[in-house]
């Protein structure tokens, strides 16, 4: 019962920005691309839906 509970509690759960960002550095190709993403991730560049 507790455990059906819990599975639909976590179906509903909206990832942080840090998970986002994680999700995003971990798309990366190789290491240009995964610089190039964490250059835009400290620019600001992914965060713009947040404005």
């Amino acid at each position: 019962m507790f455990e059906r509970v819990r599975n639909i509690i976590r179906s509903f759960h909206i990832p942080t920005t840090a998970e986002l960002e994680r999700e995003y550095l971990n798309g990366a190709a190789n290491r240009v691309d995964l610089e190039f993403r964490q250059r835009q991730i400290d620019r600001g560049m992914f965060r713009r839906f947040d404005a």
